[in-house]
């Protein structure tokens, strides 16, 4: 068992579907070799460098398609710009990222310790992922048959929240508390995209990586939390497996028992709840679950769907108790009975 996560924002599971649907794109099996391997190299701290304790400055490096982390230094923190616009892009969404952090949670930077966020584009040819491997965000350009460039506001709230998880509740990366992991990475990811664009609950797509995909192949996105399980069908990409109610969810062994699959019941339980309480999803949905899973009265690492649901009924009844009927609807209509 472990309380980090162990995939990029694109699931070993689903490459290696796309991997046996599109033998000869080789870059699919070749980004789930490289991805596996960083995070076995995190995992046994074999990274060769180090960070300083920081200041939650930007830092944003160049792999120049290469393999090696952190590689050529490229922008950080007040330096000029660069003529390089993803390293541009990586820039500016680091920090949003800290902003909104800091302005909606009171929360510095990813270990609330001022860490800086550091950030690697355009690592590998044709990689099709990007990571947080507790030390630094990595970014891939895709190999733009499948996949486009990974550098994202929604890919990058999703994977620094992992970060968050695991310094705080450290939900543990299988089967229920897994999804809920996944879930959690989703909903800030999409609550960071809503936040810089300013969209109320009712005005955006609820669309997990919308963008990520090319126009070669028939796919919105990697999840819709409105709506599970319809993000993608194509016979590049199989479809999207996500279930919508917890009456169909995956009991299998893949994808770390279903981790990435049945994220999409808790994630429709927030966006329904969040359209239905209207305005923007981070003054009242998003204070809940901050308080249910990185707040004092939060859940432990083994938290299932109910006992999740359960505190957040909970914090949601001491936060906001003109909302706690919407909120019991919402899990309730997913399956998870609160």
């Amino acid at each position: 068992m472990t309380k980090r996560h162990i995939d990029g924002i694109i699931p070993s599971h689903l490459l290696l579907e796309l991997a046996a649907l599109n033998p000869d794109n080789l870059s699919l099996i070749d980004t789930l070799a490289r991805t596996q391997k960083i995070f076995q190299a995190a995992k046994n701290k074999t990274v060769r460098y180090k960070f300083a304790a920081g200041k939650a400055d930007r830092q944003i490096y160049d792999a120049k398609n290469a393999s090696r982390l952190p590689g050529t230094k490229a922008r950080f923190e007040g330096e000029a710009p660069t003529n390089d616009r993803i390293v541009e892009l990586a820039y500016l969404y680091h920090g949003h990222m800290r902003d909104f952090l800091l302005a909606e949670f009171g929360w510095n930077s990813i270990d609330n310790k001022g860490m800086n966020l550091v950030g690697t584009v355009h690592y590998g040819k044709n990689y099709n992922n990007a990571f947080w491997n507790s030390f630094q965000m990595t970014y891939g350009d895709g190999d733009q048959l499948i996949f486009l460039c990974f550098v994202l506001l929604d890919v990058i709230g999703h994977e620094m929240t992992h970060g968050i998880t695991e310094k705080t509740s450290g939900l543990e990366y299988q089967a229920e508390s897994g999804a809920l992991n996944e879930h959690i990475s989703d909903v800030f990811g999409v609550m960071l995209r809503q936040w810089v664009m300013k969209l109320t609950a009712d005005k955006d797509s609820w669309l997990v990586g919308p963008g990520l995909f090319t126009d070669k192949v028939k796919g919105i996105a990697l999840r819709s939390m409105l709506a599970p399980g319809t993000a993608y069908n194509d016979p590049k990409l199989g479809k999207d497996p996500q279930p919508a109610h917890y009456k169909n969810l995956y009991r299998g062994s893949g994808d770390n028992g279903g981790v990435h699959i049945n994220s999409g019941i808790p994630n429709k339980a927030f966006a329904d709840f969040s359209v239905a309480v209207g305005g923007f999803s981070w003054l009242v949905g998003g204070k809940i679950w901050w308080e249910s899973n990185m707040g004092t009265n939060r859940v432990g690492p083994n938290a299932t769907f109910v006992e999740f649901a359960k505190k957040t009924v909970d914090n949601c009844t001491k936060m906001f108790p003109q909302h706690v009927a919407a909120l019991k609807k919402a899990w309730n209509d997913v399956g998870v009975i609160v």
